[in-house]
């Protein structure tokens, strides 16, 4: 998953995470606002509450693409087993959120009407993080996607301008819902 990232970047040893953290998101809207709390609790955590504005307005926009475009529409969807996950990698000079989906279709970045209401979103993520980009991965074990096809992820890149000390332990979705 993070070899795409390293565009025009000096190279990162993968191993060299400081901190990562993942949470499965629902297939409702609703699941946006829990990827923004997920997201605050995460990045106070790492000591980089100064970015959340920034990093939740992208995750934002990703995990709404996510559900709008590379779930199924039908009704059937809410007794899915989706596979949408919310990442969030730090690094000592760097921060990635990443959206993993089980579609196969890339996002295209369309030019919307003042007056729309929507179409917007990677704009978004363009203006407010450093890079942005996707590429197909696999989904979990045992899981299949919406599409019959291997998934994809979705990520954008921040470049951390202050350097933070790493986190004593890594945030967990049950470690978030214990409140530690």
């Amino acid at each position: 998953m993070l070899e795409p990232l390293r565009q025009g970047l000096p190279p990162i040893d993968p191993s060299a995470v400081s901190g990562s953290a993942c949470c499965r998101l629902p297939a409702r809207y609703e699941a946006v606002g829990g990827a923004r709390r997920f997201t605050r609790t995460t990045l106070t955590s790492w000591d980089l509450g100064d970015h959340f504005d920034d990093v939740a307005l992208v995750v934002s926009e990703l995990v709404t693409n996510a559900l709008r475009h590379a779930l199924p529409g039908d009704t059937a969807r809410e007794r899915q087993d989706t596979s949408v996950r919310l990442h969030l990698m730090r690094w000592t000079s760097r921060l990635v959120c990443a959206v993993r989906d089980p579609s196969l279709k890339g996002p295209v970045a369309g030019e919307a009407p003042d007056s729309a209401e929507s179409g917007r979103g990677l704009f978004l993520v363009e203006s407010f993080s450093d890079s942005w980009g996707w590429h197909p991965s696999p989904v979990p074990a045992g899981e299949k996607s919406a599409d019959g096809g291997l998934g994809k992820v979705v990520w954008a890149l921040f470049r951390l301008t202050d350097h933070y000390p790493a986190p004593e332990r890594p945030v967990t979705a049950d470690a978030l819902a214990d409140g530690r």
